[in-house]
């Protein structure tokens, strides 16, 4: 069992590319900010249409959310159309719906597109429901896409513990548009196919300072300084190096995950069927799913601090254990990364100034929709109206009421949900 953290991700990606670091003074005709899925996009489809640009990564590629994340590529925006069209206005919503509802077939053709060998599998992706309760729900949530042309389909009991191999669940969301990667080769795709392009992606640099100047911007790193005609700002829940005040519009949630070695065939055989991978409809909802290898690999929310990681990291194991109890509890690998939490649920594209672009936000759902709004920043920055983008334009970041105190309370709802999981799992047994 990992008694430190320990990603399997990391473990499993091979050798990264050796990036270099940022010296001296260099120019560029737009930066990005941030070597993550929507940065890496944006860099992708810049350099595709003949544009200058230079990415600069704090660290390694991929090393934040997006070379932590789960690798389940899911369709759609984290509300439901209904929802997405009251908040955004009916012209507005239906454009980012569709939006949002074709993004997995953009990661999926990059994939293709530029021979990503990452273990990309388009098997589908299952919602089960925790509670007898929560099948009225998925019923609206599937009657809602069919409306905009999605084919859902809303499983029996019987069916979901056929698919799943457990009999935990009341039902299951079935959405064909889904499937699942290994999440940093995939970031690492994206970075060589976007260097192959013409983009030039630089390491160990972070952008600690983003200055106006008379012609364009001035990017400061520890080793030189990056000079450009634009910016995109694209590090999410990993900082603020525009200074634009993202801070108080996320809550910077961490979810945590664990994973087994590869499991006896015979075992793996009757689970998770066809590839299948899934969330469930917990509040505090637990993603699960097995890797190509056979690993089973689950996660679920966890908490800021290194106990309280590792009482999240006992928590999905008791949590393992009571879906699947005939898994070989042999956890290797223990890690987490932060998801990045909005008021609304939904992502913000911000354009404090002209040729000054922030993303972030995708409440997590990172691997689909950011890799989809790298490319609208592309647009936008290679001439797009504001009015043809399928996501509102805002001048100003929109932050959460009271961004404070929430911050405050995310370790006791943290604590809360490690309580309510170890009671879910002694149930369970």
């Amino acid at each position: 069992m990992a008694t430190v953290e320990e990603n399997l991700w990391r473990q499993t990606a091979g050798e990264d590319a050796a990036w270099p670091v940022l010296e001296e003074r260099q120019q560029a005709s737009i930066a990005v900010i941030g070597g993550g899925y929507t940065g890496l996009s944006a860099a992708l489809h810049l350099a595709e249409r003949g544009q200058d640009v230079a990415l600069l990564e704090a660290g390694t590629i991929g090393e934040g959310a997006s070379g932590r994340n789960g690798g389940q590529v899911i369709p759609g925006l984290k509300q439901d159309p209904e929802a997405v069209e009251r908040i955004w206005g009916p012209g507005l919503g239906r454009r980012a719906i569709a939006f949002a509802a074709a993004a997995p077939d953009l990661v999926f053709d990059l994939i293709d597109r530029h021979a990503i060998a990452c273990d990309a599998r388009r098997s589908g992706w299952l919602q089960p429901a925790a509670s007898p309760r929560h099948l009225p729900m998925l019923e609206r949530r599937i009657a809602q896409w069919r409306e905009h042309g999605a084919e859902l389909s809303l499983l029996s009991r019987g069916e979901t513990a056929e698919r799943l191999g457990t009999d935990a669940y009341w039902g299951a969301l079935f959405d064909p548009r889904g499937g699942s990667l290994h999440p940093l080769r995939y970031a690492r795709g994206l970075a060589r196919a976007a260097m192959r392009a013409g983009a030039r992606l630089f390491g160990r640099s972070p952008g600690r300072a983003v200055l106006r100047t008379a012609d364009g911007w001035r990017l400061a790193t520890p080793r030189g300084e990056l000079r450009c005609g634009a910016v995109v700002c694209a590090t999410n829940a990993y900082g603020d190096p525009a200074g634009m005040g993202i801070g108080p519009c996320i809550l910077p949630i961490w979810s945590v995950q664990v994973a087994t070695d590869p499991q006896p065939p015979a075992l793996r055989a009757g689970i998770l069927r066809d590839g299948l991978c899934a969330s469930d409809t917990r509040r505090f909802l637990t993603y699960f799913r097995l890797d190509p290898d056979g690993r089973f690999v689950i996660g679920g929310r966890g908490a800021s601090g290194a106990r309280g990681r590792a009482r999240a990291f006992s928590a999905l194991r008791r949590r393992a254990l009571a879906l699947f109890p005939e898994l070989e509890p042999s956890w290797r690998f223990a890690w987490g990364g932060l998801v990045a939490l909005t008021e609304n649920h939904l992502p913000q594209l911000v354009e404090p100034a002209p040729g000054l672009l922030l993303a972030f936000g995708y409440n997590g759902r990172g691997v689909a929709l950011a890799t989809a709004i790298g490319r609208v920043l592309a647009d936008r920055l290679c001439g797009a109206e504001e009015g043809d983008l399928p996501l509102p334009l805002l001048r100003r970041p929109r932050p959460w009421p009271l961004a404070p105190w929430l911050r405050l309370q995310l370790p006791l709802a943290s604590g809360l949900a490690a309580l309510l999981e170890r009671g879910v799992a002694a149930r369970g047994r």
